[in-house]
């Protein structure tokens, strides 16, 4: 006799846990896109920004191309002589010499400040051959993108640097979690796949991370040591307990001392020429950067000559500092404590201002990469889940954002950064807030940028801001050569090869964007949409597939696999609406 057992459900397999890599890879995902779009400013605009004093030189036509500057001692000396007149009783004035990548002499000096204001300085430009103040059009230059890429604009100065420091800390998980997700990463560097898809924009992003991945890390985390007393001040607190220390410290590290209490008695000030000499004396010729002057004309006058960048790694400042009446060499500041030499070293790796023109062109190439690896990476979040949509021409609002700030970031951010430049040479020369004007046009020209991505089809709105931009950089040096009296041909003759070179790159810049535009208008999705009438409602039943049937089962007796398919086929045609057969 058989007994009935109850039927024993089938246990379903314990899911499996997820491994480091699909971990890393999740992490990965979420850091590089929620500050993505942060990230890819940054890095276009800290790209720039590694050519700044040429794009302001170019944005000032005014002043003129300086085919040989004199001695910086002569120079100095003639700029000290003029402050004298233009800033008679300041308690304090600084002024940067001339040297291969500024061709005029810049100062500033203390004013007293108005009713509320902690400080205020007036600021000038001065011509070398002369030491005479020269005017030109009022612009922030070059000097706007590399403030922006750390500290933004249209908020206070702190919170701008907490949200660099923020999209910093994001980019460096993302890089770690990214190495270690894919497993093959150099390997996949010899790999790229034309016309795939996902996997040509994986390719392209594995290509682009690993040809600069030293440099990546690097310069993230070197842009968060130099800011990491903001970030991280407790240590600091702990170790300074008193102003004075305080003061002692910021004179240290950026050799900027701060005018003491004038004694009242009036003396002149000794020849800075005399000091500068002396300067390069002990550290070579060209090797002075600044001079700050501190209670000229005061018996009690302090001069800090402060040697330049050029020819070393290190920001860690060095400077001499002289007694401002008699001239004698008070103090030799020529090293600093191990912890400061290592921020030093840090803040001047990230800056690269130590090598000469060829290094400031691969720091130049390579973060232009890293922001092209930021850019892949937000389009591939799209390009991936687009795949996944059920319709794409509907897809999900979170897709929709996400997309249209890719648009607006991509490809609008570089026509707005054009846009200033245009607007650097069509502005009215005597418009009052004329430089605050040139950034407004930057975020002018964004914001419309976004608005063209949210109201035009996602595909067109690429190759319309790509195409935009383009032609925006190409005729720059044609506006230039209409508004002004130095067009390209003018300054080669010249041999202001500054000016041409800027220009040149414009047009580089116009075709790289022209061959996205047009690499985006040839692409054709692998995914194709399935049009509504052929969609067919799965049954309710069919929810929980049978079991898969034998291959004996498969096929009805006398019916041969061929003549199966052929009927299957016929009969999904059939159920289509719109006819017998479909057709």
């Amino acid at each position: 006799m058989s007994v009935d057992r109850p039927a024993v459900a089938a246990s379903q397999p314990a899911p499996q846990a997820r491994g480091i890599r699909q971990t890393m890879s999740d992490l990965h995902i979420w850091t590089g896109l929620l500050l993505g779009w942060v990230l890819f400013a940054m890095f276009l605009t800290g790209t720039v920004s590694y050519f700044k004093e040429e794009l302001s030189q170019w944005m000032r036509p005014e002043i003129a191309h300086q085919a040989e500057a004199p001695a910086p001692a002569v120079v100095a000396g003639r700029i000290a002589k003029e402050l004298q007149t233009l800033a008679p009783g300041t308690t304090q004035w600084s002024m940067r010499l001339t040297d291969d990548r500024h061709n005029v002499a810049n100062a500033f000096w203390r004013v007293p400040p108005k009713d509320g204001a902690r400080r205020a300085f007036k600021e000038a430009n001065f011509d070398p051959q002369t030491g005479q103040k020269v005017t030109s059009r009022e612009t922030l230059g070059g000097e706007f993108f590399y403030r922006f890429h750390f500290q933004f604009h249209y908020m206070p100065v702190l919170w701008g640097r907490w949200l660099a420091g923020l999209a910093a800390m994001f980019m460096l998980v993302a890089i770690v979690s990214g190495v270690i997700t894919h497993k093959k990463i150099f390997t996949d560097f010899f790999t790229f796949r034309w016309g795939k898809g996902q996997r040509s924009w994986l390719d392209a992003h594995n290509a682009l991370s690993v040809f600069g991945l030293p440099f990546h890390l690097m310069i993230t985390y070197t842009g968060l040591v130099t800011l990491m007393a903001m970030y991280m001040p407790w240590g600091e607190q702990a170790g300074i307990d008193s102003p004075a220390l305080k003061k002692q410290l910021t004179a240290e590290l950026n050799a900027f001392i701060q005018p003491g209490p004038p004694s009242g008695q009036a003396a002149p000030l000794a020849s800075v020429e005399a000091m500068v000499r002396e300067a390069e004396r002990h550290w070579g010729p060209n090797s002075v950067a600044r001079v700050t002057a501190t209670n000229p004309g005061d018996a009690s006058a302090r001069v800090a000559v402060t040697r330049g960048e050029n020819g070393r790694v290190s920001m860690s400042p060095q400077y001499l500092l002289f007694d401002g009446v008699s001239g004698q060499l008070v103090e030799d500041k020529n090293a600093v404590g191990a912890a400061a030499e290592t921020r030093g070293v840090m803040y001047g790796l990230h800056l690269g201002r130590f090598g000469d023109d060829a290094t400031r062109w691969l720091y130049f190439i390579v973060s232009l990469a890293g922001t092209a690896m930021v850019g892949s990476g937000l389009v591939m979040w799209t390009v991936k889940r687009r795949q996944q949509l059920p319709d794409p021409h509907k897809p999900y609002v979170g897709f929709r954002l996400v997309e249209r700030l890719n648009i607006a970031t991509i490809a609008g951010l570089p026509l707005a950064m054009t846009a200033m430049l245009w607007a650097n040479r069509l502005l009215p020369l005597e418009m009052a807030q004329r430089s605050e004007w040139e950034v407004h046009v930057v975020f002018i020209v964004w914001a419309l940028s976004l608005a063209h991505a949210v109201l035009r089809p996602a595909k067109r709105a690429w190759i319309e801001l790509f195409w935009a931009g383009a032609a925006a950089l190409a005729l720059l040096p044609v506006v230039n050569a209409l508004t002004t009296d130095r067009p390209m041909w003018r300054s080669a003759a010249r041999g202001d090869w500054v000016f041409v070179g800027v220009e040149l790159m414009f047009w580089v810049l116009a075709a790289l964007l022209a061959w996205l535009a047009i690499r985006t208008a040839r692409h054709v999705p692998r995914h194709q949409p399935v049009p509504k009438a052929r969609r067919v409602a799965a049954p309710a039943h069919a929810v929980e597939p049978a079991a898969k049937p034998t291959v004996a089962a498969e096929f009805p007796a006398g019916l041969s696999p061929v003549r199966a398919t052929d009927a299957a086929a016929h009969a999904g045609l059939a159920l289509q609406p719109g006819g017998e057969g479909g057709r």
